[in-house]
């Protein structure tokens, strides 16, 4: 099944000041999330955010934090968005199917919130490329795991190919021209 940016909500999920600096690779990672997120707002895709315990763990880092308007952010307690319901009832009102999530740590919030969404009959899509953990070896476990259990693992750039859905747009070349060369 493909991505459709009609269909389409981009959750972002604990991208975290205090978290980040403890993740294999945040810095490629954070910046391929800023990179989704960008394509995602000039497609009109709905973003999402969660926060797992801010006063803990501090609020989303600045680069997407800023990106974003305040009604994207969901704070959690629950590991899983899917267990929150708070969470759940801002992913339902967007009355979307398609849930693209990327974000930390892949084996823990990332993972119980796809595998939540799943139970709950969403189409789910992990971004492989925009999720990261403390070690890379918990991130291939979590993506062998998900596939496994009916997540779509996926590419950043094949999501955007899908909600661009073909060339020789106006949109595909604005896109094409500000981030895919």
């Amino acid at each position: 099944m493909l991505m459709n940016a009609e269909t389409s909500c981009l959750l972002v999920v604990d991208f975290q000041e205090r978290l980040m600096p403890a993740l294999h690779d945040a810095d490629r990672t954070i910046a391929n999330a800023v990179w989704l997120i960008q394509i995602a707002q000039r497609l009109e895709v709905s973003v999402l955010a969660s926060e797992q315990y801010p006063k803990g763990l501090g609020h989303t880092v600045s680069a997407i934090r800023d990106l974003l308007p305040a009604e994207a952010f969901m704070e959690k307690m629950h590991f899983s968005c899917a267990a929150d319901r708070d969470c759940m009832r801002h992913i339902d009102a967007l009355g979307r199917e398609q849930i693209v999530i990327m974000g930390a740590e892949a084996h823990v919030c990332v993972l119980q919130t796809a595998l939540g969404l799943r139970a709950t009959g969403k189409d789910v899509y992990l971004v492989a490329d925009a999720v990261s953990s403390r070690s890379p070896r918990d991130v291939e476990l979590a993506l062998e795991r998900m596939r496994a259990e009916g997540v779509r693992v996926v590419s950043r750039e094949m999501v955007v190919f899908e909600w661009l859905h073909q060339a020789g747009t106006e949109r595909f070349r604005e896109i094409s021209r500000e981030f895919l060369r």
